[in-house]
């Protein structure tokens, strides 16, 4: 069974900063945990109930678990209502962003997305479209946040999220630099071509100005109703359809 240390250390991964010490964040549930298991990442320790049977998961490799009460779970857990078995995993670091990598497709770029289920509902929206990259402003939000990562359903697994200075990546690129924008090309005439980055702004502010300046394609998915904005994440799935969308059309 768990001490009271390792628990007060499980549940204080809630923290970014704890977090970024570490370098380890939480994962809890077994449909999650499978996903992450048959990735790159690196599954630390499996703490589980005494009925859950980790074989479940189909391990194909030797990972350390753990045994925990429903009662230990449950202080370390996110979740109004925890699973029976919780991962502890290694936050990897991604190699460099190289220029001719992101040639291989289209990346998404986020200017300061600061709600957690946007950013999982965008990791899970670009797993679902084959997209490898996403690229984040310092200042928004981690990752590795709990909600984050329940939002994504394992899709985390598959997706390389980075942490950069904006401004300085998008001047150096030599990549076609869209944007989502109020006043801009009408997204479904726009001819995306074969690769490039897409970015989408903050979700009250929008994308800020001195990262507007860099945007060479400013792109606008039209509004035909009253509403009177659109939700970044589904903003971003309507970019993700679309690009793919033109893709196909072309082949």
């Amino acid at each position: 069974m768990l001490s009271k240390s390792q628990i007060s250390f499980l549940k204080s991964l809630q923290q970014k900063k704890i977090r970024k010490t570490h370098g380890v964040f939480l994962v809890e549930g077994s449909k999650s945990i499978a996903e992450f298991i048959n990735s790159d990442y690196i599954i630390e320790t499996l703490y589980h109930t005494p009925s859950f049977d980790p074989k479940l998961l189909n391990l194909s490799r030797k990972v350390n678990s753990e045994q925990a009460s429903a009662t230990d779970l449950a202080k370390f857990s996110s979740l109004t209502t925890p699973q029976e078995v919780i991962a502890l995993i290694k936050i990897p670091a991604w190699p460099t962003l190289l220029t001719q990598k992101l040639q291989q497709g289209f990346s998404i770029v986020l200017d300061g997305i600061q709600d957690p289920g946007n950013l999982g509902t965008i990791i899970r929206t670009a797993d679902w479209f084959g997209i490898k990259n996403i690229i984040c402003s310092d200042d928004t939000v981690d990752a590795y946040n709990p909600k984050v990562v329940q939002a994504t359903m394992g899709s985390l697994s598959r997706i390389h999220v980075h942490y950069v200075d904006l401004q300085n990546l998008l001047k150096t690129t030599d990549l076609p630099i869209f944007g989502a924008l109020l006043d801009g090309d009408n997204i479904y005439t726009t001819n995306f071509g074969e690769h490039g980055l897409v970015v989408m702004g903050n979700e009250g502010n929008g994308i800020r100005p001195e990262i507007q300046e860099l945007i060479q394609r400013p792109v606008t998915i039209p509004l035909i109703g009253k509403a009177e904005s659109l939700n970044v994440a589904i903003a971003t799935a309507v970019f993700c359809s679309e690009i793919s969308r033109v893709k196909y059309v072309q082949k």
